[in-house]
């Protein structure tokens, strides 16, 4: 396991179940883990509401991820054969490339986490030359960045509205398609990056621009609570958590156990949830109303109504489910206007009760 690995598995993290609240927020991450294809998640909110807490939280609860032993990019053993090009084979730890006519060993590692932190250069994220290599041996070979170690994983980025909009542009790109490709002097590479892109941030520093804020797929929104029942529950969940990690992980297990179970059903259904034609009619008609640019709500939209179909073992999707993740998937989408004065949410919700009068 590498060093990255390491370092971000090595302390029990707080179970996810066990999280006082936030739905929203649990809701979207758990959606883009069953179906990746939805497009990541923004979240926005106050300061101390558990958002990197919920980011680890899901990793942990997910089953072990099998790879090729050692490997930089996370491969699992059906990726190696087409996953890099014969002419620029990936690295194993010892600098060779993996033979192509042999087995190799895998290892089961927990899914990955991935900070990328604001000062990040692009070589840094996206992979440069090995300078070490280039210096010792003469030969020119490739660093992998913080998307490779991302594969398979999470790519969380912590105030997401302060990283560099050309940054931000190249990681969705990358979301979008999967793949990294990198040319550095005369070095080319191509390697899968297929990641649950995660942003946080607080509105009060500054926003996204639209162009970038419309490529995510979900905008969650988090506020502090302000149940008292709740506060105090959090808080004493969180002393006990901090005075016995491995007991309060274990009190939580069964939970745990149930949840991961009912990830995998769903993961494993998703492709086959039935999208009835008059449900699919229903989105396109409050992405109209709305005014929303494009086709990525109507796409986003489908995607996570389905996988929320198959989250809760239903075989097709209803309009129960489109109501259910409709505001986080088009929040972000609507035209901003300086002098409206209703809530987006609001503007979404009237959209979906004129679409259901209609039908």
């Amino acid at each position: 396991m590498s060093a990255a690995h390491t370092s971000l598995t090595a302390a029990p993290a707080f179970p996810f179940t066990a999280i006082v609240g936030q739905d929203e927020m649990k809701l979207c991450l758990l959606l883009n883990v069953i179906d990746p294809r939805i497009g990541g998640v923004l979240v926005m909110g106050h300061r101390g509401t558990g958002k990197s807490t919920t980011v680890r939280a899901l990793a942990a609860v997910l089953p072990l991820i099998t790879r090729v032993a050692g490997d930089p990019y996370n491969r699992a053993p059906e990726d190696m054969p087409d996953s890099v090009p014969a002419s620029a084979p990936a690295p194993a730890p010892n600098g060779r490339a993996h033979p192509r006519d042999s087995k190799p060993k895998v290892e089961r590692v927990p899914v990955p986490v991935v900070d990328l932190p604001l000062g990040a250069t692009e070589d840094r994220v996206c992979g440069t030359i090995d300078i070490e290599q280039a210096l010792t041996r003469g030969v020119k070979a490739f660093e992998p960045g913080l998307l490779a170690q991302a594969n398979r994983g999470f790519l969380y980025i912590d105030e997401v509205n302060l990283l560099d909009d050309h940054l931000v542009d190249v990681l969705l790109d990358v979301a979008a398609s999967g793949w990294n490709v990198v040319e550095r002097e005369g070095v080319s590479v191509r390697h899968p990056a297929r990641f649950v892109l995660v942003g946080s941030g607080n509105p009060e520093e500054g926003d996204l621009r639209p162009q970038l804020l419309d490529r995510f797929g979900m905008h969650a929104r988090i506020t502090t609570i302000t149940d008292v029942a709740l506060r105090v529950e959090i808080v004493k969940r969180r002393r006990a958590f901090d005075a016995d990690p491995a007991a309060f992980v274990a009190a939580w297990e069964k939970e745990q156990r149930a949840l991961r179970n009912r990830i995998t059903r769903a993961q494993k259904a998703v492709a086959g949830v039935e999208l009835p034609d008059p449900v699919l009619t229903q989105i396109a008609h409050v992405c109209m109303r709305l005014g929303i640019d494009g086709h990525r709500g109507e796409l986003t939209l489908a995607r996570a109504a389905a996988a929320l179909a198959a989250f809760n073992h239903r075989p097709r999707v209803t309009w129960q489910e489109v109501v259910a993740v409709a505001p986080a998937c088009l929040r972000h989408r609507l035209r901003r206007d300086p002098l409206e004065t209703v809530d987006s949410d609001e503007k979404i919700e009237r959209a979906l009760q004129a679409s259901t009068v209609e039908s």
